[in-house]
């Protein structure tokens, strides 16, 4: 079992940045993937922005160039710098842990409780 706690969502003006952070605990490989989805009322969960424990990502293009994850594999955390925040990007963020390098996602792995996001306009 793995488990993951986020922290750093919040309430912010439009143009404005957050930083989200999830650690991982417990039986967590050392050759994992780890990442960020949202899911915004009424919608589907979406990815965000993903990174393996080898350093390749996957962003969304929706948050290239605002959106930054990295990681502290050391430490088995995550982040998601997001800057230039837009009301769209409201929702709750979930961190996603897998074992495996794997860009897609495929029901595999688990989820953190999530952090809620709001950009206010």
């Amino acid at each position: 079992q793995v488990q993951l706690v986020e922290s750093g969502g919040g309430l912010v003006q439009a143009g404005g940045s957050l930083r989200l952070s999830c650690v991982a605990s417990g039986s967590a490989s050392s050759i994992n993937t780890m990442g960020w989805y949202r899911q915004a009322p009424g919608k589907q969960r979406e990815m965000v922005a993903i990174e393996t424990s080898n350093a390749v990502t996957r962003t969304a293009d929706s948050v290239k160039g605002r959106f930054t994850i990295s990681r502290d594999n050391a430490k088995n955390t995550v982040f998601l710098q997001m800057n230039s925040l837009k009301p769209e990007d409201s929702g709750v963020y979930y961190c996603h842990f897998r074992t495996g390098w794997s860009l897609a996602y495929d029901g595999m792995g688990y989820w953190g409780k999530g952090t809620l996001v709001t950009v206010a306009s």
